[in-house]
Protein backbone atom coordinates (compact mmCIF):
# COMPACT_ATOMS: atom_id res chain seq x y z
CA UNK A 1 0.00 0.00 0.00
CA UNK A 2 1.22 3.53 -0.77
CA UNK A 3 0.11 6.80 0.51
CA UNK A 4 -0.34 9.76 -1.73
CA UNK A 5 -0.09 13.12 -0.91
CA UNK A 6 -3.02 15.11 -2.92
CA UNK A 7 -3.04 18.61 -2.56
CA UNK A 8 -6.11 21.21 -3.49
CA UNK A 9 -4.54 24.46 -4.94
CA UNK A 10 -8.53 26.33 -6.04
CA UNK A 11 -7.12 27.39 -9.45
CA UNK A 12 -3.40 27.21 -9.12
CA UNK A 13 -2.86 23.55 -9.98
CA UNK A 14 -1.10 24.52 -13.58
CA UNK A 15 0.91 26.90 -11.79
CA UNK A 16 2.19 24.57 -8.96
CA UNK A 17 2.72 21.81 -10.95
CA UNK A 18 4.88 23.96 -13.61
CA UNK A 19 6.91 25.20 -10.57
CA UNK A 20 7.31 21.95 -9.17
CA UNK A 21 8.25 20.79 -12.82
CA UNK A 22 11.14 23.48 -12.23
CA UNK A 23 11.88 23.04 -8.92
CA UNK A 24 11.93 19.80 -8.43
CA UNK A 25 12.47 18.34 -12.18
CA UNK A 26 8.34 16.97 -11.54
CA UNK A 27 7.22 15.18 -14.21
CA UNK A 28 3.44 15.21 -15.40
CA UNK A 29 2.40 11.40 -15.22
CA UNK A 30 -1.45 12.52 -16.13
CA UNK A 31 -3.59 15.47 -15.96
CA UNK A 32 -7.12 15.78 -17.00
CA UNK A 33 -9.28 19.20 -16.77
CA UNK A 34 -12.45 19.38 -15.86
CA UNK A 35 -13.82 19.75 -19.33
CA UNK A 36 -12.66 16.26 -20.17
CA UNK A 37 -14.08 14.29 -17.67
CA UNK A 38 -16.39 11.55 -19.09
CA UNK A 39 -19.29 12.51 -16.57
CA UNK A 40 -20.45 15.98 -16.02
CA UNK A 41 -18.50 17.04 -12.19
CA UNK A 42 -20.25 17.92 -9.68
CA UNK A 43 -19.70 21.09 -7.42
CA UNK A 44 -17.69 22.97 -10.13
CA UNK A 45 -18.30 26.31 -10.24
CA UNK A 46 -19.15 27.32 -13.89
CA UNK A 47 -16.30 28.22 -16.74
CA UNK A 48 -14.21 25.74 -14.86
CA UNK A 49 -13.61 23.97 -17.92
CA UNK A 50 -10.06 24.27 -18.37
CA UNK A 51 -9.14 23.94 -14.55
CA UNK A 52 -6.94 20.77 -13.61
CA UNK A 53 -9.83 18.06 -12.08
CA UNK A 54 -6.95 15.70 -11.25
CA UNK A 55 -3.25 15.41 -11.99
CA UNK A 56 -0.23 12.88 -10.66
CA UNK A 57 2.67 14.56 -10.78
CA UNK A 58 5.86 12.31 -10.51
CA UNK A 59 8.74 13.65 -7.97
CA UNK A 60 11.75 10.98 -8.45
CA UNK A 61 9.89 7.53 -7.16
CA UNK A 62 6.99 9.64 -5.56
CA UNK A 63 3.63 10.58 -6.84
CA UNK A 64 1.83 13.67 -5.78
CA UNK A 65 -1.67 14.21 -7.05
CA UNK A 66 -3.27 17.67 -7.22
CA UNK A 67 -6.25 19.60 -8.47
CA UNK A 68 -8.20 22.55 -8.82
CA UNK A 69 -11.05 21.40 -7.13
CA UNK A 70 -12.65 20.76 -3.82
CA UNK A 71 -11.23 23.58 -2.48
CA UNK A 72 -12.58 27.40 -1.39
CA UNK A 73 -10.97 30.61 -1.02
CA UNK A 74 -7.50 30.39 -0.09
CA UNK A 75 -6.19 27.07 0.19
CA UNK A 76 -4.50 26.27 3.64
CA UNK A 77 -2.24 23.46 3.64
CA UNK A 78 -1.83 22.92 8.06
CA UNK A 79 -1.11 20.03 9.71
CA UNK A 80 1.81 17.74 7.35
CA UNK A 81 4.40 18.64 5.72
CA UNK A 82 6.22 17.00 2.65
CA UNK A 83 9.62 15.76 3.19
CA UNK A 84 12.63 15.56 0.56
CA UNK A 85 16.03 13.28 1.59
CA UNK A 86 18.16 14.30 -1.06
CA UNK A 87 21.49 12.60 -1.75
CA UNK A 88 23.57 15.20 -1.00
CA UNK A 89 23.82 18.34 0.22
CA UNK A 90 24.30 20.34 -3.17
CA UNK A 91 21.38 18.57 -4.07
CA UNK A 92 19.68 19.94 -1.25
CA UNK A 93 20.70 23.10 -1.34
CA UNK A 94 19.13 23.65 -4.44
CA UNK A 95 16.09 22.00 -4.21
CA UNK A 96 15.31 23.88 -1.24
CA UNK A 97 16.59 27.26 -2.54
CA UNK A 98 13.82 26.50 -5.77
CA UNK A 99 10.90 25.91 -3.08
CA UNK A 100 12.28 29.12 -1.49
CA UNK A 101 11.32 31.61 -4.09
CA UNK A 102 8.32 32.92 -3.64
CA UNK A 103 7.76 31.06 -0.30
CA UNK A 104 8.66 31.82 3.41
CA UNK A 105 12.06 30.09 4.72
CA UNK A 106 10.48 28.93 7.99
CA UNK A 107 14.31 26.74 9.22
CA UNK A 108 17.32 27.74 7.35
CA UNK A 109 19.47 24.87 5.88
CA UNK A 110 21.81 23.81 8.39
CA UNK A 111 23.29 20.49 10.33
CA UNK A 112 21.12 18.90 12.87
CA UNK A 113 22.04 15.95 15.06
CA UNK A 114 19.63 13.84 12.72
CA UNK A 115 21.21 15.28 9.27
CA UNK A 116 23.76 17.05 7.58
CA UNK A 117 21.75 19.03 6.80
CA UNK A 118 18.22 20.18 7.11
CA UNK A 119 15.79 22.88 6.56
CA UNK A 120 11.83 24.05 6.48
CA UNK A 121 10.05 26.09 3.91
CA UNK A 122 6.92 27.09 2.91
CA UNK A 123 6.66 27.54 -0.80
CA UNK A 124 4.75 30.43 -2.37
CA UNK A 125 1.22 28.02 -2.67
CA UNK A 126 1.90 27.58 1.14
CA UNK A 127 2.78 24.28 1.14
CA UNK A 128 5.64 22.98 3.97
CA UNK A 129 8.27 21.08 2.82
CA UNK A 130 11.23 19.65 4.80
CA UNK A 131 14.23 19.34 2.79
CA UNK A 132 17.60 17.81 4.29
CA UNK A 133 19.78 15.08 3.73
CA UNK A 134 18.59 12.08 6.74
CA UNK A 135 21.24 9.08 6.60
CA UNK A 136 18.75 5.61 6.76
CA UNK A 137 16.01 6.97 5.27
Amino acid sequence: MQVQPYLFFNGRCEEAIEFYRQALGAQVDMLMRFKDSPEPPTGVAPGSGDKVMHAAIRIDDSVLMASDGMAEGQPEFKGFSLSLNLGDEAAARRVFDALAQGGKVTMPLGKTFFASIFGMVVDRFGVQWMVGVMPGQ
